[in-house]
């Protein structure tokens, strides 16, 4: 069993930032690949950004690429999303989730574990 905790969300202005933090415990998660997902309030939880297992390859949504960094530190076996220039369209609840799939997925369903989330509110 993995658990994953969300930390870093809050309260910024539009073109702030953020960092958000997921650090998994139960299980060592250097081979799987780790995703944050959003979801925003009558939204469903949509793809923000993956890495694998081993980092190399990173993925984003066309929303934010170019804005947030998705990185990975597996010695302390926590995955970070940093985020920039944020807009009031990025308010949501961040989910950190880790797929088996370790190449790195954008689908929500290939992901096995999943956070509590954290809020982030961006306001203009």
């Amino acid at each position: 069993q993995v658990q994953l905790v969300e930390s870093g969300g809050g309260l910024v202005q539009a073109g702030g930032s953020l960092r958000l933090s997921c650090a998994a415990s139960g299980r060592t998660v250097t081979s799987y690949a780790m995703g944050w997902f959003r979801q925003a309030p009558g939204k469903e939880r949509e793809f923000v950004a993956a890495i694998s297992w081993s980092g190399s390859s990173t993925y984003y949504s066309d929303s934010v690429k170019g804005r947030f960094t998705i990185s990975r530190d597996n010695a302390k076996n926590t995955v970070y999303l940093q985020m920039n220039s944020l807009k009031p369209e990025d308010t949501a609840v961040y989910y950190c989730a880790a797929s088996g799939y370790g190449l790195g997925s954008r689908k929500i369903y290939e992901y096995d574990y999943w956070g509590q989330g954290t809020q982030v509110t961006v306001s203009s």
